[in-house]
């Protein structure tokens, strides 16, 4: 990635960028609604340019409409629709679609106006080449996602292209995130800590496997399997976490053992969190890396909390879209903050005040 060289005349491109990874996190939450409303099926096509409009009166409705009837989903589980019911989920996938537009049309206006203005320079071409690839990558996952709930006899997406979908968002943030780092962050600001840069590094790999779990957990509506804390049903370690053959399809089918692993994996980086603290809190470094030291551990402790509400509430439809996105908004702010961490610290000896 970049190595900031140009500090102030990168600072425009830099607040581009920003607006980037808010426009991100705003598109992964619409979908998060749009998941938890049941809403991902009620637009049957894709039409990259028609479709930007919604439909302005009765008839294009009814032929939306009439579309949507076609899917097994409105034939077992919403043949009781109204115009009005498939209004509001239509909605939601229309939204979070035009949304997904405008973000590319506010990265390629705004790399135009950059590059006739001459504010990029040679050294940014790449990252921006990799940036477009992911982002034209994650809509063609997108659609494959909505394709796979089309087929016969799938009532919803399929869970393993929702995760690939809501993880290549996520790949898409962090990335971008980096580069408008990579651009904004000076390095006096920066902390040279190994140990530390190690510590973190391990624990993102692990909120790796807990967001794909998380995946998971969406969606098979996996749940409301068990929607109990501190036990499992009513136990720590819960039957039929075997039931599936072969015996490697309950590590990503098997709702019963998909919570347990999740809520497992959480333990595990609560655990770990506990070490980092103690180690960061003698770490000293510049001003700004005093104050976002902490902010990991705080969402963290917040996200342990929202997870046992989304668990405990899923049965309640209103109540879990409410915690559901809550936990999913507090989950891409943890991660964005241990992003940020591992920009800051550089290998080299670590700054210690003992």
């Amino acid at each position: 990635m970049i190595q900031n060289s140009s500090f102030t005349s990168d600072k425009g491109v830099a607040r581009w960028l920003y607006l980037g990874v808010f426009m991100l996190m705003v598109q992964i939450l619409l979908g998060g609604i749009t998941r938890l409303t049941e809403s991902g099926l009620s637009i049957t096509e894709w039409n990259p340019v028609t479709g930007i409009l919604p439909p302005l009166n009765l008839h294009q409705w009814q032929v939306e409409f009439d579309k949507y009837k076609t899917t097994d989903q409105f034939r077992y589980i919403n043949s009781d629709f109204s115009l009005s019911d498939f209004k509001n989920i239509f909605f939601w996938e229309w939204l979070h679609r035009a949304w997904a537009r405008l973000m590319g049309l506010v990265f390629i206006v705004g790399f135009i106006y950059f590059l006739v203005k001459k504010k990029l320079r040679s050294n940014m071409v790449i990252p921006f080449i990799i940036l477009f690839l992911l982002g034209a990558i994650q809509g063609a996952i997108g659609w494959i996602m909505v394709q796979s709930g089309l087929m016969p006899e799938k009532i919803f997406v399929g869970h393993i292209q929702l995760t690939v979908h809501f993880i290549s968002a996520l790949i898409l943030l962090c990335y971008t995130l980096w580069f408008a780092l990579s651009l904004s962050v000076k390095k006096t600001s920066l902390v040279n800590n190994s140990p530390l840069r190690n510590r973190t590094y391990i624990i993102i790999v692990v909120v790796f496997f807990q967001l794909i779990y998380g995946g998971f957990m969406a969606g098979l509506h996996a749940g409301s399997a068990a929607p109990t804390w501190p036990l499992i049903n009513g136990q720590w370690i819960p039957a039929k976490m075997e039931t599936l053959s072969p015996a490697i399809k309950n590590f990503t089918d098997n709702k019963i053992a998909i919570q347990f692993i999740h809520r497992g994996l959480a333990y595990v980086i609560f655990l770990m969190m506990i070490v980092w603290v103690v180690k960061i809190r003698k770490v000293r470094g510049s001003v700004l890396f005093q104050k976002l030291k902490w902010i990991p551990p705080v969402l963290l402790l917040l996200q342990i909390l929202l997870g046992i509400f989304t668990v405990i509430n899923s049965p309640f439809p209103n109540k879990l879209v409410f915690f559901g996105v809550a936990h999913q908004l507090n989950a891409m702010l943890f991660l964005v903050s241990l992003i940020i961490i591992i920009f800051m610290v550089r290998p080299g000896q670590h700054a210690i005040v003992k």
